[in-house]
């Protein structure tokens, strides 16, 4: 009997002990990763494991703000039970599980993470701590993500926009520390507290020593044991291997940091090589399709100057080719040959000036309408530019806007009739005989569209109706504002003052059709008679003096607006200069392609003129404008030999007296600088 009750006993005792364990174990917690699908956004959250799927939806249902009907749980794509718990699952305590959370009803109730200022709840992860040598534990770490709601400190908002703005002292809040029950001190509110503190001992203590009828005791003594006697020398030697050490890493990071600098520069160059190379190709592949555009399709005078170089250049080549190969009659004919091709050659630039010429003649008479219609301005001294219009202005407006209209394609017929009785009104303001021609030719229109003939009938009468009506713009009594444009002053008496003959074509031209270098004596062929005559012989191409003098003009024009010299050369002159003064090279690196080059200031404190340049390359001109000291920059033998050419330019260029006046004006040159100006002027006398 008594062995019996020990037996139950003992199994009483078991049982306690397993519901024990098991309660302990169902109050552990693990780490429960919910990953939202299909998004894929994760939420980590702690659980006892003894927490039930059931449970787990209704907590983010509530979280998730959807209905927990619609929340499915799976594992390893398996579909998890309402009934099931995390033990079940295989969680071990403080282990971690991570579960696929989906919605059976997508289109309504889709599942969205939560938004960071909306979410309240905890991330827990597992760390592993090394607690000894070889010993492990697992530490449930819990991160709060604790919402703050920042107090008003007050601001201000905006009448017109009613938008709010807080003071920049609400805008960060900063996290109070945990009290650890020290007083602390910051470093930049830290002061100095005194303290006294005595160091020697006064004479009258003495020492309480063991005795016969006083015992001390010796169980706070302590026992003190000499140290190692550091010498001076050993001292001063410690420190200055300390010091040594010191020196010898700050000297290495002070190395590392201009090696690491020097790679730095190397590479901004490198990249600056590579940026300036890629740069110089694109500008040179610009000028290449530029060229090859100009050629292919030619618009003005320098484009067909560009099409007879070339062709000279061809039939150049061709003729050293065939002396070179061929005599007797083989060379005559391979002679005839290219004389008949240079001749087909010639006819079509000249098909393709036709064109051009039809082409540009529209955009002729459209600029010369707009600069009549432009109103007049001037810039007053703050840099504002002020505009006004005239009558002749508004009435110049209103002939070019009429005339544009005429022009009008594919216009109806009430627009047609509407833009003619227009025009009949306007002409009929003066009657003469182009304003009855006119009129009788508008009358003649409106005739025909009342008829119901074509458009393309019509084309001839709508043509001379139009060149009617432009001669009637370009004549003052109609337009006076047209009188300063005309090349053909209408007072008489002016023509008698400024009128040439050109041996050339035999006609009485104005001053402003010849052009005249700088060593002319008198007035030969007009402009286009020298451009007919290189056309025909020399085939020379002016371009790249043209652009040249192009860019010096405007460099000039924004360092000195008064500049006058540069505006004095025509291209013959800068031609002399660039190709006989500076052999058509650059100074410094002898570079030959014309396009490159440019002329710039030799001397910075002065205007630019023949005697006070130098040619270089564009990169060379940009590096040579830095300057400030030419005598330290440059060589003595260079700076020899650009005065040299100085004196030849100037030599040259001082046989046109308007540019003899600057060479001379030794009242304006400083002492410094008066060595450079040795020539002197030529006597002029006036022929009565």
């Amino acid at each position: 009997m008594a062995e019996q009750s020990s037996t139950k006993a003992q199994d009483y005792r078991d049982v306690a002990s397993h519901v024990s364990v098991t309660s302990d174990l169902g109050n552990s917690t693990a780490s429960v990763k919910i990953m939202l699908m299909p998004e894929g956004h994760m939420m980590t959250i702690a659980f006892t494991i003894g927490v039930t799927t059931r449970e787990l939806k209704d907590h983010f249902a509530n979280e998730l703000k959807v209905p927990s009907e619609i929340i499915q749980l799976s594992l390893d794509g398996k579909v998890v039970g309402n009934d099931q718990t995390l033990i079940e699952l295989g969680v071990q305590p403080h282990g971690t599980i991570q579960l696929e959370m989906t919605s059976s009803d997508p289109e309504k109730h889709p599942i969205r993470p939560v938004k960071l200022q909306q979410y309240n709840m905890s991330d827990v992860i597992t760390v592993r701590v090394q607690t000894e040598a070889d010993t492990y534990q697992d530490v449930v770490v819990e991160i709060e993500r604790a919402t703050r709601k920042k107090p008003f400190l007050g601001g201000y908002r905006h009448k017109i926009t009613t938008t709010e703005f807080h003071h920049a002292a609400v805008q960060t809040m900063p996290k109070r520390r945990p009290d650890k029950g020290v007083e602390t001190f910051s470093r930049d509110t830290q002061t100095v507290q005194m303290k006294s503190q005595t160091q020697q001992c006064a004479n009258n203590t003495s020492t309480q020593m063991t005795k016969t009828g006083c015992y001390m005791s010796s169980m706070e003594d302590k026992l003190i044991s000499p140290g190692k006697y550091v010498t001076a020398d050993e001292y001063h030697s410690t420190r200055l291997n300390a010091v040594i050490t010191l020196q010898t890493y700050f000297r290495r990071w002070q190395a590392s940091c201009f090696t690491n600098l020097l790679r730095m520069d190397r590479e901004f160059r490198r990249v600056w090589l590579e940026q300036d190379e890629a740069r110089k190709k694109q500008q040179k592949e610009d000028y290449i399709n530029a060229e090859h555009h100009r050629r292919m399709h030619p618009q003005n005078k320098e484009d067909f100057a560009l099409l007879y170089n070339a062709l000279e250049k061809w039939r150049k080549e061709e003729m050293e080719q065939i002396d070179s190969s061929l005599s007797g009659p083989e060379r005559k004919a391979a002679l005839c040959a290219l004389l008949e091709k240079e001749t087909q050659l010639i006819a079509s630039i000249g098909r393709h000036r036709i064109v051009a010429g039809e082409r540009n003649q529209s955009k002729a008479v459209q600029a010369f309408l707009d600069k009549c219609a432009a109103p007049k301005r001037w810039k007053a001294f703050d840099g504002k530019v002020t505009e006004m219009d005239t009558q002749s202005t508004l009435r110049a407006r209103e002939l070019r806007d009429l005339y544009t209209s005429i022009n009008l394609q594919y216009l109806c017929q009430e627009e047609r009739l509407d833009v003619l009785l227009t025009l009949k009104h306007t002409v009929k303001e003066h009657d003469c005989k182009l304003s009855q021609d006119i009129v009788e030719l508008i009358d003649r229109e409106t005739d025909l569209l009342a008829r119901g003939v074509k458009e393309a009938n019509l084309e001839g009468l709508r043509k001379r109706i139009s060149t009617l009506f432009l001669q009637y713009i370009k004549n003052p009594t109609f337009n006076p504002q047209v009188t300063k444009l005309l090349r053909i002053p209408q007072d008489p008496a002016s023509l008698r003052k400024d009128i040439y003959f050109c041996r050339g074509c035999n006609t009485y031209l104005r001053s402003t059709d010849f052009a005249l270098t700088a060593n002319a004596r008198a007035v030969g062929h007009c402009r286009h008679c020298s451009e007919l005559d290189n056309e025909a012989r020399h085939r020379e191409d002016f371009s790249h003096y043209k652009s040249i003098l192009r860019r010096v003009r405007k460099a000039e024009a924004e360092h000195n607006p008064d500049a006058k010299i540069p505006y004095l050369l025509q291209e013959q002159d800068l031609r002399y200069l660039v190709d006989v003064v500076w052999g058509a090279q650059s100074a410094l690196s002898a570079w030959s392609n014309l396009h490159e080059l440019t002329l710039v200031r030799w001397d910075q404190l002065w205007e630019w003129s023949p005697w006070n340049c130098i040619l270089l390359t564009k990169d060379e001109a940009t590096a040579h404008l830095t300057v400030d000291n030419i005598d330290k920059a440059y060589g003595v033998a260079f700076i020899r030999s650009v005065k040299h050419r100085h004196t030849l330019a100037r030599k040259y260029f001082s046989q046109i007296p308007v540019m003899a006046e600057y060479l001379h004006d030794l009242g304006s040159q400083p002492a410094a600088h008066s060595k450079l100006l040795v020539a002197k002027p030529i006597p002029t006398v006036a022929k009565n």
